[in-house]
């Protein structure tokens, strides 16, 4: 494994330790070059309570390309839709250890702007 990626991988693990710590729900975010992937994790158990990506065929469909910042503001957007009508505003972002910048930071400001809590 490449160094990039185990320092990525290292900043990722002390955040889920600090989250499973604080007991609250994860908004969890991955990213690719080509699509952004968002799920809400339940704190007691593993279980994805929400998840919205551009891989979705509704979500894609409305969007032109899916490797930019306004797929990913769409993707906060329905993330923050389904979590809502799962009954979930309060969450704590788990950015995978990818820099809060560009395309995670317009997930995270668009699911803010909708109605989640972090």
């Amino acid at each position: 494994m490449n160094l990039k990626k185990s320092k990525r991988l290292s900043r990722s693990r002390k955040t889920r330790a600090k989250i499973s710590e604080l007991g609250a729900h994860r908004l969890s975010v991955y990213r690719t070059s080509r699509h952004i992937y968002a799920q809400v994790i339940s704190a007691d158990s593993n279980n994805v309570v929400a998840s919205a990506s551009t891989l979705q065929k509704d979500i894609a469909a409305e969007i032109k390309y899916t490797g930019n910042v306004d797929a990913a503001s769409v993707i906060g957007k329905a993330i923050a839709e389904k979590s809502k009508s799962a009954g979930i505003t309060k969450v704590a972002f788990d950015r995978s250890g990818f820099k809060f910048h560009g395309r995670v930071k317009a997930l995270a400001d668009a699911a803010r702007e909708n109605g989640l809590d972090f």
